[in-house]
Formats: C-alpha cells, structure tokens, sequence
C-alpha cells in the first residue's frame, strides 16, 4: 500500500483531486470581477495613429459573441498620407472584453471565425513584439486570403497584465487564476492589416508599430 501511494499514479490521482477541490471551492465563492474603464473611451489618437472609422458590429454577432465590452474601430498612420482615401496603411483594432467566464462566455478564436467568413489561412505562427516591457509579448501571426485580397491578422488573449498567443495555454491561466485569484476576466485582442502588392514585410511592420501605439493605452482600459 505505501508502495502504491509513492508510485506516479497515485500522486496524479491526488493532483487530480485537490484540483477538483480547488474548482469546486472557487465555483461556489461569489466571483470578484474586476471594474475597467469602457473600451469606447479609449483615445481617437494613439502617437501617429488617427480614428477613421468605428466599425459597427451587428446584434446576432454581438449575440455570438457575449462580450462584456467590445471595442472595434480602424486607424490610419499619418505615415501613409492617402490611407483615409483608399485604405492603404490602415489597421483594425478589435478587442473583446470578458469580466467573467464562469457564465459560459468565452473568447472566440480567429481560427474558428475567419473561416466561418470566407478568409482561407495561407500560414500561422508566433512572433515577438517588443512594447517597451522587460520582455518582448509574443502574439499570434496569421496570413489569410479571401479571392485575391491578403490580409495580415496579429492576435492574442490578455488577462490583467498577461499576454497568451496560445489558447489551450490562455485556457489554463484562466482556470489558475479561478483557482488563485476567484476571477475569469481576459480580452482577445485582434489587429488586422490589408496587404498591398503582397508586401508582408511592410504589413508586418505597420502591425508592430501599430501594436507599440496602442498597446500601453489599452492596458489602463483592461483591469490590472
């Protein structure tokens, strides 16, 4: 009997059992859900960048979605002088608010959406951003296409000052801060960039530099 209680399996088992307990206790506290600042008050200017327009989002979608919060606008850079005119050098921000999963609202993945869309993924991956903290966040990189349009989509979840690209990983510290902290909040944030003249080394260029802009500014609007 000791024998089997030192072995592999039994300490599973009991990992597996105190986490059962840890749910269950967190299930049943009253949840602290963290107030934040709406997301529509976010500045119009974010250093070069200039609001052009405010997507409109419809209700079934905003149904789907669940959001809490839900920020959805384009911005021009005044690097790109005919952006508002014809699109070039334009970036959509899109971010998705959830003070609380426990009520089964959770982010929807890019993955799962684009192609429900029309927009085929040519290619996937991580890169680094550096945002001026002591470390680089590292956020998804997706190339879709839709006909002959090309689009550059960077995406991530953010929960208080954390960045996940992955989302089996953004899964697990939600469940770890249920368990540590008794809250579920996170945000998908989600940047796309058309691409001219298959130019992905410039879209991914205005995607970084457009992500350094906002990205300081939208953590004062997610709670910490």
């Amino acid at each position: 009997m000791l024998k089997f209680l030192k072995s592999k399996a039994a300490r599973t088992v009991t990992a597996l059992l105190v986490l059962q307990a840890a749910l269950l206790y967190s299930a049943v506290r009253p949840e602290f859900v963290p107030s934040s600042r709406p997301l529509e008050a976010m500045p119009t200017s974010l250093g070069t960048w200039q609001l052009i327009q405010t997507g409109v989002i419809e209700q079934e979608v905003l149904d789907v979605l669940k959001a809490d919060d839900i920020l959805n606008r384009v911005y021009c850079t005044s690097a790109s002088p005919d952006c508002a005119r014809n699109g070039q050098g334009a970036a959509s921000l899109f971010v998705a608010a959830f003070r609380t999963q426990r009520t089964g609202k959770t982010p929807h993945s890019p993955k799962n959406c684009l192609p429900g869309s029309g927009w085929v993924p040519l290619s996937s991956g991580e890169i680094a951003i550096d945002v001026g903290l002591a470390a680089p966040i590292s956020v998804n990189r997706y190339l879709i296409a839709y006909g002959s349009q090309r689009q550059l989509v960077l995406y991530w979840y953010q929960s208080r000052d954390r960045v996940v690209a992955n989302e089996y990983k953004a899964k697990f510290w939600v469940l770890a801060d249920a368990i540590r902290l008794n809250r579920t909040d996170t945000a998908l944030v989600r940047v796309v960039i058309p691409i001219v003249d298959r130019d992905e080394t410039q879209a991914q260029a205005t995607a970084t530099d457009f992500v350094k802009s906002f990205y300081s500014t939208l953590r004062e609007y997610l709670p910490t």
